[in-house]
């Protein structure tokens, strides 16, 4: 065969098409499609009757299996990279992009597979899923390979553990950084059980466990392992202790000092606020002084690391904060307005929207926690997919008014931001939530361009 394909408008001559049934699409019914397209290879897990002269193949479970093909077709490239995946319901991107920042301080090539897209060198690539189809992953790590990348770290979500887009792989290193309830809903995780069930999975697949002693889930986490564990947190039982977290804040610049003790007593600056921030440093910190780097190295990466869209600060004026963050859910919104109340701002304006065909629980949720911990609340739009953006405002609003929150509806993000900024009160931080690193809204269906940092530098612009 050419190439493997599960997408019918891809397939190219002689390929191999596998029949992949989603949530909104199934395969099967594209066959005829992609032999007329060349295809000279099926993959089924359904008994269905294919009458062109072709070889079928059927199996018990074509996503999964889409993985070991992909592997093979690949020559297996996570077996000549060192593997570090991260998996738990927060922090996995801010981990990943501390990980490799300490690791390039090092001088070592690293890659990343994750919520913001692939990074491989100079190259970067936009993904739909956190962890993408296990085609496109053995695609990139080959590709990484190819450019004598070193380390790959992949965000694991639960969605691709438990539908098998990492079957048959194995990582050096599994970090886990904390559970909370998320992700369940149609088309995702029918209850708690299957969703910590799946993140657990992570520890079947790694050599070397990394994780969150202090979580409730913890011991979830490792009843199945087949890895070596390694600890961090509060917790005195843990391999790497967080002793003392101090809040730090200058101009343009929301972080902590971390000081650590049992396998490594020293103090750090992290470049990130928070105490959820000092869970993503310290198990940065573990994972890469197991892997061999120097304590300066990790010292100094840490001080200066900035992610994208992880409370990542704009500077409009020196009388106000505006921050943007990825805070999509109860529990992130939750840890970042008590996160920003530490540092005692005059007012928390909180701007945010909520996905559309996605949990109604969530929705509320957010009203509900926004009007409690923010001073005033902007409703307005995030990606709405296939939804009316006022149905989805509308059960944020139900939220809020259980809090007895203060708050305006506008339906234009981009109205919404310049409402934000020309009513900015001194000492105020204004909160963008929901977008983060994403450069795109998508509404019917279609993604089009939207990216908050230009649309917050044009309304400057133009006052």
């Amino acid at each position: 065969i050419t190439d493997l394909c599960y997408d019918s408008r891809k397939v190219t001559k002689d390929c191999a098409f596998i029949c992949l049934e989603g949530t909104q699409v199934d395969g099967h019914d594209f066959i005829d499609t992609a032999i007329k397209k060349g295809a000279s290879t099926i993959f089924i897990e359904k008994d269905i009757e294919v009458s062109q002269p072709v070889t079928v193949i059927k199996l018990s479970n074509t996503r999964k299996d889409l993985s070991l093909l992909s592997i093979n077709y690949f020559d297996n490239p996570a077996s000549k990279l060192t593997m570090i995946g991260i998996t738990g319901t927060k922090g996995k991107t801010t981990t990943s992009w501390m990980i490799k920042n300490i690791l390039e301080e090092e001088g070592k090539k690293v890659g990343v597979i994750g919520t913001m897209g692939v990074f491989i060198g100079n190259n970067h690539y936009e993904t739909i899923n956190t962890t993408p189809e296990s085609y496109e992953i053995q695609k990139y790590l080959s590709e990484m390979v190819n450019q004598n990348i070193e380390y790959a770290i992949m965000e694991v979500s639960s969605q691709a553990l438990k539908v098998g887009r990492i079957e048959g792989m194995t990582f050096d290193y599994g970090i886990f950084t904390n559970l909370t309830k998320d992700h369940i809903g149609e088309g995702e995780h029918e209850n708690m059980e299957d969703y910590i069930y799946s993140k657990s999975l992570l520890f079947q697949k790694s050599k070397h466990g990394i994780l969150n002693i202090d979580d409730k889930h913890y011991q979830d986490m490792t009843k199945n392992n087949t890895c070596d564990i390694h600890t961090f947190g509060k917790n005195k039982e843990a391999d790497l202790i967080i002793n003392n977290i101090k809040l730090l804040r200058k101009e343009h610049f929301i972080g902590l000092e971390l000081h650590t003790k049992g396998l490594i007593e020293d103090t750090f600056l992290v470049n990130t606020p928070g105490e959820f921030s000092a869970y993503n440093a310290i198990s940065a910190i573990l994972t890469t002084k197991l892997i061999g780097c120097k304590l300066a190295s990790i010292k100094k990466a840490l001080s200066k690391v900035a992610v994208k869209g992880r409370v990542e600060i704009i500077p409009v004026s020196s009388k106000y904060s505006v921050i943007i963050d990825y805070a999509h859910n109860g529990i992130s919104m939750t840890n970042i307005l008590n996160t920003m109340r530490e540092y005692h701002p005059k007012r928390i304006v909180s701007l945010f929207g909520c996905g559309g065909n996605r949990s109604k629980t969530r929705r509320y949720d957010m009203g509900e926690i926004s009007g409690r911990l923010s001073d005033f609340t902007i409703i307005t739009e995030d990606n709405s997919r296939y939804e009316d953006i006022n149905d989805i405002m509308n059960d944020i609003e139900i939220g809020l008014k259980k809090a007895n929150g203060k708050y305006i509806k506008i339906e234009d993000r981009k109205e919404a931001i310049k409402y934000a900024i020309e009513n900015a009160k001194e000492g105020d931080i204004i909160l963008l939530l929901g977008k983060g690193h994403e450069t795109y809204r998508e509404k019917n269906g279609v993604r089009e361009h939207f990216d908050e940092r230009e649309v917050i530098k044009e309304i400057i612009n133009n006052k």
